[in-house]
């Protein structure tokens, strides 16, 4: 049984980081191709709209990330001893 709630845990961490993750690497990608269009090199241009988005994403899926780790904790608690 714990072995199948770390499996659980492990997925559910993955699943869960994985809007961030797709907003992190989308906007990276478009700043990304605007840099290398406009051959702007600065390190600030690609840091900010990244973080926007992360920020963004966070504040959207929120709840959803929540009520899973919710979730998870409520089916661990009922597997204690």
């Amino acid at each position: 049984m714990p072995v199948q709630v770390a499996q659980e845990a492990l997925l559910l961490a993955l699943v869960l980081s994985l809007p961030v993750l797709a907003a992190a690497l989308l906007v990276g990608l478009v700043v990304s191709f605007l840099q290398a269009v406009t051959q702007i090199q600065d390190t600030a241009l690609s840091f900010v709209p990244k973080l926007l988005a992360v920020a963004v994403a966070l504040a959207v899926s929120a709840g959803w990330i929540g009520g899973e780790l919710v979730r998870l904790a409520a089916r661990v608690l009922v597997h204690l001893p």
